[in-house]
């Protein structure tokens, strides 16, 4: 039986323009044992200001590692989507994610397949996709570090459509990052899509959608950026948490997707109220 924790993504303090250590300090308090911090290449104004929660890749990644110590908490991965169906961006960026998510810690690298481009055909993207999986899988090989890919746009949207990426790559460092919400909106049901991928899961994005967020998207996106608190919208939680736990075969980090501290500090009470 696998073990579930609760961790969040930095997500949760977008609007309160506070900057990284601030967000983990605020985890730690609300009561969660793992952060999901949102990496970035290059500089970006106002996070270098202190009103960002994302981390630059040029910074030290002992700079991640020192304030989870400090708070008490751990990293559960780094959310560095970037496009995979774009290699000239997507090979590099996944790359220098995952040795610096080694460096810092986190056991699991998250991405997507991200907008393609509009003059590819659907072969030519797989062939892209493929490729740059393949060169962020040797270097996430050599360094224990695991891939979690998320259903979240064009071709992801759909159960086939992720396993038809998930096989591009045969290799141990390859996974699935399951999103709950973005499988809701896509149409599908959540709970159905989570049994079919658990025994591949690395990571789950925990996220939520109000009743009123899916009538109005419902089949009509693929994904949102964050949900609702877990407990007020669609996902049956208490589900999510039992077949992960007898179902996947390694310890699952949930890992919450919402907007606001509010929301984060209902979403553990929930959370915890299920186990």
């Amino acid at each position: 039986m696998a073990n579930v924790y609760f961790g969040i993504n930095l997500e949760f303090v977008r609007h309160a323009d506070k900057n990284f250590e601030w967000g983990v300090q605020t985890a730690a308090k609300l009561g969660y044992t793992h952060v999901e911090p949102m990496v970035h290449w290059g500089r970006e104004l106002l996070s270098e200001a202190g009103y960002f929660h994302s981390v630059s890749m040029l910074d030290d990644p002992f700079r991640l590692k020192r304030a989870c110590e400090k708070a008490g908490v751990k990293l559960s991965g780094l959310s560095a989507h970037t496009p995979l169906t774009k290699p000239e961006i997507g090979v590099e960026y996944l790359k220098q994610a995952v040795r610096f998510a080694a460096e810092c810690g986190a056991p699991v690298v998250n991405t997507d397949e991200g907008p393609k481009q509009p003059w590819t055909t659907e072969a030519e993207d797989f062939v892209l996709m493929r490729y740059t999986i393949m060169e962020a899988a040797k270097v996430a090989e050599a360094r224990g570090i695991r891939i979690g890919l998320e259903c979240h746009q064009q071709y992801s949207r759909t159960p086939d459509g992720l396993d038809r990426i998930h096989k591009l790559v045969k290799s141990k460092a390859v996974g699935i990052n399951y999103d709950t919400g973005n499988a809701f909106l896509c149409g599908e049901d959540p709970i159905k899509w989570l049994r079919r991928v658990v025994k591949r899961l690395v990571h789950l994005h925990a996220k939520d959608i109000s009743v009123e967020h899916g009538e109005a998207e419902r089949g009509k996106v693929t994904g949102t950026p964050v949900g609702c608190a877990c407990g007020d919208g669609v996902v049956d939680w208490k589900k999510v948490i039992d077949i992960v736990r007898k179902q996947a075969k390694q310890d699952i980090v949930l890992s919450v997707e919402c907007g606001t501290v509010e929301q984060a500090e209902r979403s553990i009470k929930h959370l915890k109220s299920l186990v």
